[in-house]
């Protein structure tokens, strides 16, 4: 039995909840909102699809009715509105984070908590140092939807798998996120080595351009959000993905967004590295062995990321 509570129910919380349910990771979901309507809206219309899928319990609740939750999902946030700074933005979702975290902690202590709301690295770390709970308890979904990206596009490049891809993006979600290309992979070899093997030349596939590539994952979101409005599909998986990792014990390395205490020399900070995700929420961060240069790129998310927490008073 895993009871998961999803706060807030725009695209992306309700597309988590259906996906959440259709996928039959959870078998009881609380849905909590503001707009109280909504959320009975969609878990209504998620219920009376449920004969199709599995025996799963849904509705809308409050803050009380998250008692028992093995995760809560955090999906709460305001839109970045036309000529509003990025830290504008910050400033008001952090002030959402923690009223959601007075609301929420009282009732469910021992759950884990993934944030997904953005700036997600910052509200990670804001809603760590609100709740006071134990680290391993805190996951932001950091890079784990741009890393997805990534390796969709490598897997276009090559005309391959993307299970056979393994490829990361390490730091913040944002522009200051980079790619560890050093540690990229196809099927275990060394992904610069296999662009030049003669099996890819014989394909008569496009020559591999790291720049283009990492361009494409950053401004991937932009591309969808100006194409349908908003990103809700991929990201719902990828926080599903998460939770299979919790529910089933599976000891995942994943590009998660955790709290820093000396990993590569930074601490105080949340931002992704490559992280061990199962039943007790986060574990070890893996020292990716990466070249003294995307050291100093991570270094760069993580004062990037510090200046925001700085300025808007954390």
């Amino acid at each position: 039995m895993h009871k998961v509570t999803v706060i807030g129910t725009g695209s992306v919380g309700s597309t988590i909840a259906y996906t959440l349910a259709a996928q039959t990771l959870a078998s009881e979901i609380v849905l909590i909102d503001i707009n109280n309507e909504k959320s009975l809206g969609e878990a209504l219309d998620i219920r009376q699809g449920m004969p199709f899928c599995g025996p799963v319990k849904i509705y809308a609740g409050s803050y009380a009715e998250a008692v028992g939750s093995d995760i809560v999902v955090i999906t709460s946030g305001a839109a970045r509105k036309p000529g509003q700074t990025r830290l504008d933005l910050a400033k008001i979702n952090v002030d959402i984070i923690r009223d959601i975290t007075d609301r929420i902690v009282r009732y469910a202590p021992n759950a884990v908590y993934i944030i997904v709301a953005n700036p997600v690295d910052v509200l990670t770390y804001a809603f760590a140092k609100f709740s006071g709970l134990p680290d391993n308890q805190i996951i932001g979904s950091g890079t784990i939807l741009d890393t997805a990206r990534l390796r969709s596009r490598i897997s276009e490049y090559f005309d391959i798998s993307q299970q056979n891809v393994h490829a990361s993006v390490f730091g913040e979600h944002g522009d200051s996120s980079f790619v560890p290309w050093s540690t990229a992979t196809i099927a275990g070899v060394p992904l610069d080595v296999y662009a030049k093997s003669a099996a890819i030349r014989d394909k008569g596939l496009p020559e591999l351009d790291h720049a283009k590539v990492e361009a494409y994952m950053r401004t991937s979101g932009e591309r969808v959000i100006r194409r349908k409005g908003a990103t809700y599909y991929a990201v719902s998986l990828a926080v599903c993905h998460i939770c299979k990792c919790i529910f089933y014990s599976t000891e995942t390395l994943l590009t998660v967004s955790t709290m820093l205490h000396g990993e590569f020399g930074i601490s105080d900070v949340c931002l992704s590295l490559m992280t061990e995700v199962g039943k007790n929420g986060h574990g070890s961060i893996f020292p990716s062995p990466m070249t003294d240069e995307e050291i100093a790129k991570l270094a760069h998310s993580a004062e990037t990321l510090k200046t925001i927490i700085k300025n808007v008073g954390l």
